[in-house]
């Protein structure tokens, strides 16, 4: 499983969160963290159910599909509706992380809707200085491109919260996939809209307590 490029000097086109999946405990299990997140959410959303898209797509057990998130909505969910099925996948990285992908910490400051060099051009792109001195950019994603799975994903809203500390939040809202591991056909938009992802992105319910 894939993350498009966010900015940066990452990969010119995926960022890869393949190991990403629930980490089951009794302070958050999945059905907690999927209800919770709903109950930030619309009825009209449709049905949520936290999965992990390595389990579903690269096949990849439970076990080693683990790990530690830092926030406590982080994960993959799926939303049903109407007979489809799409995903929003939400991941808080800390600098360390930012750092470790890019080189360099993310930073408010710069303009993902400035295309440079030879990346792709982000369509539809909307940056949002926040009051805080974060910066929220948000933009859609056609995915018309082949990736190393066997699966073809639909169009998506993505977003990238980029935070003071050098932090940032990554969200994707995906229409759903195709091939190996699909659950159902392609919703016809993206699961959340922009303001709905917005809203989600600068609550406080995302952000790592103490």
């Amino acid at each position: 499983f894939t993350l498009p490029r966010a900015g940066g000097d990452e990969d010119p086109a995926h960022t890869s969160v393949a190991s990403a999946g629930p980490t089951p405990s009794p302070s958050a299990s999945t059905a907690d963290r999927a209800g919770r997140l709903a109950a930030l959410l619309p009825p009209d959303v449709g049905e949520i159910e936290e999965v992990s898209l390595a389990v579903l797509i690269k096949n990849a057990t439970p076990e080693q599909a683990r790990t530690d998130y830092l926030g406590p909505l982080d994960g993959h969910y799926a939303f049903r509706k109407g007979g489809g099925v799409g995903y929003l996948v939400l991941v808080l990285e800390d600098r360390e992380a930012v750092e470790r992908k890019t080189g360099r910490p993310a930073d408010p400051d710069e303009d993902l809707c400035v295309r440079v060099g030879q990346e792709p051009t982000r369509t539809d792109c909307e940056r949002e200085a926040l009051p805080d001195g974060r910066t929220l950019t948000t933009w859609h994603d056609s995915m018309d491109y082949s990736g190393d799975d066997n699966v073809r994903w639909g169009p998506e809203l993505v977003g990238r919260l980029a935070q003071s500390d050098g932090s940032q939040f990554l969200v994707r809202s995906s229409t759903g996939f195709e091939g190996s591991g699909t659950q159902g056909p392609l919703l016809s938009e993206p699961p959340l809209s922009r303001q709905q992802l917005k809203k989600l992105l600068t609550g406080p319910e995302v952000l790592p307590k103490g």
